[in-house]
């Protein structure tokens, strides 16, 4: 065990790995975002509609999940590309979206079948909305690491430190 988690440790210390953890710190900081506008925006029924809410909610959350991953995780600077990158990147944000919309499609079938309280029904909006994401999470990740990664291996190779080579 103790190996398997110095091995991990070292691993997040890679260039692959850094990668990776900022990728996942990015999708918890938007997944945030989303699950909160989604929560608020249907919860204090300022979009009462379940579809609306959860479509406002998740459009929300593409503006920052965009810049993160592309300046933090990918380490993208400069304008965006509109063909490799910012394309790519709303074709599979609209993807994320309009598989959120049939979570939420059953999320207010739930609600529609069930004399819930409110708040049971925000819960399970915001749900299902998270679970959907959460599906195209791993996903994402492989299209986007695509998208934004420029520099082949041994370009960086030769900018690695000498102990980032000796972690590897």
């Amino acid at each position: 065990m103790k190996h398997s988690i110095r091995s991990l440790v070292a691993w997040s210390h890679t260039h692959q790995g850094k990668k990776v953890v900022r990728y996942t710190l990015s999708s918890g900081i938007t997944t945030a975002i989303s699950f909160s506008a989604v929560a608020a925006l249907y919860g204090f029924r300022i979009i009462p509609s379940v579809i609306w809410a959860t479509l406002a909610g998740n459009v929300i959350g593409t503006v920052p999940a965009y810049n993160l991953n592309r300046r933090w995780t990918w380490n993208k600077r400069g304008r965006s590309s509109l063909r490799y990158e910012l394309a790519p990147f709303l074709a599979m944000t609209t993807l994320g979206i309009a598989f959120s919309q049939l979570g939420a499609w059953w999320a207010k079938h739930e609600v529609n079948a069930h004399h819930w309280s409110h708040f049971t029904n925000t819960v399970l909006v915001a749900g299902a909305n998270l679970v959907c994401f959460g599906i195209f999470w791993v996903l994402k990740l492989m299209v986007f690491n695509r998208i934004f990664h420029v520099k082949r291996l041994e370009e960086i190779d030769r900018h690695l430190t000498l102990e980032e080579k000796a972690a590897s």
